[in-house]
C-alpha cells in the first residue's frame, strides 16, 4: 500500500507528544537562531542567538536542557531548514 507525503507527515507528527520540547533553528553563516515550543506549539523562553562554532553548540545543548528542565519535559526534537552549507556544523 502506497503512503501519500500526508500521510507520513501526518505520522511524524503524532509522534510528537506532550513530553516534547520542540525547537526551531534558523541558519544563518555565524550567529543561529534558535526557538523552543511545546507540542501545542506555544512559545517556551526567550530565542537563543549562539555561534556557528563549538561554544555556540554548547550554549544550544545547556539552553535545550534548562528548558526541558524548567517545563518538566523529557524529549527534544531539533529541526531546521539547511541553508547552503551553513548547517552541517550544527
Amino acid at each position: 500500500m502506497k503512503f501519500k507525503s500526508q500521510d507520513k507527515q501526518n505520522q511524524l507528527i503524532e509522534k510528537i507528544t506532550a513530553q516534547h520540547l520542540v525547537v526551531g533553528i534558523d541558519i544563518a553563516q555565524q550567529i543561529h537562531v534558535a526557538r523552543a515550543v511545546n507540542y501545542r506549539g506555544i512559545a517556551l523562553g526567550h530565542p537563543l542567538s549562539f555561534s556557528n562554532d563549538e561554544e555556540g553548540f554548547q550554549s544550544l545543548l545547556q539552553w535545550i536542557h534548562s528548558l526541558q528542565a524548567a517545563h518538566s519535559l523529557t524529549a527534544a526534537i531539533v529541526g531546521m531548514e539547511p541553508t547552503g552549507h551553513y548547517w552541517l556544523n550544527v
